[in-house]
């Protein structure tokens, strides 16, 4: 039987971006609002970021990537062309919409404290439901996020079976793609999210195991992995989920 999966599917968040720091200003200030000068979707990598992705891409040289997808972002974006760029390869960074950052709705660009000032029924409902099930006016919950990922999935899948497929995208991708690979439930993604937050640039890898199953199945090799920075001494940086704010 032909192969079904990828031979290795590397899953990496953006570096850091600019509204990452604006939150964290945001945060300290106790402000209501992230101040990122725009839509969310135009939020560029900082100085940082770029260092991030290229100690990265430097490491991507070895490993040879023949696929690479990234979310429509600018950050997620600039991050892969950047790793592409570093890793010396000749390849397109294929955006793909369904890799996007989870919409916020009402909540876009809030910080925890807007959000409780603000529209305190959301912060509530939030409390009861949790962030899986929550969807915002306007926005997604988590299980939005991963109805698209099944269908990119499937693309990956139907498209690229047997070759090495990077994506670029965020922090909630990464996790709900984590659902949807290691056959996770609510109480399982939630106590992964719990364990360990998502560093920027971090590498989230599987390989494909021929005897996992009576096809085959791509198994978490590593998770969160930053070594790649650490060995030029680039600085990790990485920030827990949070309710709302660019990431």
């Amino acid at each position: 039987m032909a192969q079904r999966w990828p031979e290795r599917l590397w899953v990496v968040r953006h570096g850091e971006s600019l509204g990452n720091v604006a939150r964290d200003a945001a945060d300290a200030a106790g402000a209501h609002l992230i101040e990122t000068g725009g839509r969310d979707v135009d939020v560029p990598l900082s100085p940082l970021g770029e260092a991030q992705a290229e100690s990265l891409g430097h490491w991507f040289r070895g490993q040879r990537p023949e696929v690479i997808l990234a979310s429509p972002y600018a950050r997620a974006r600039r991050s892969a062309e950047i790793i592409r760029d570093a890793a010396g390869l000749a390849l397109p960074v294929c955006v793909d919409e369904r890799l996007r950052e989870k919409e916020f709705g009402i909540l876009d660009r809030l910080t925890r404290a807007g959000i409780e000032a603000l529209h305190p029924d959301q912060a509530a409902l939030r409390g009861i439901l949790g962030k899986f099930y929550h969807r915002p006016p306007g926005g997604e919950s988590w299980c939005d996020v991963i109805l698209r990922l099944r269908s990119a999935l499937d693309t990956i899948v139907l498209h690229h079976a047997g070759q090495r497929v990077l994506v670029v995208a965020h922090q909630v991708v990464v996790l709900c793609l984590r659902y949807l690979l290691e056959r996770m439930d609510e109480a399982a993604v939630l106590a992964v999210d719990r364990e360990a937050d998502v560093p920027n640039c971090g590498v989230t890898e599987y390989r494909f195991d021929p005897d996992d199953g009576p096809n085959g199945a791509l198994v978490l090799h590593r998770a969160n992995w930053v070594a790649p920075l650490r060995a030029e001494g680039t600085p990790v940086t990485a920030e827990p989920e949070r309710v709302t704010g660019a990431r």
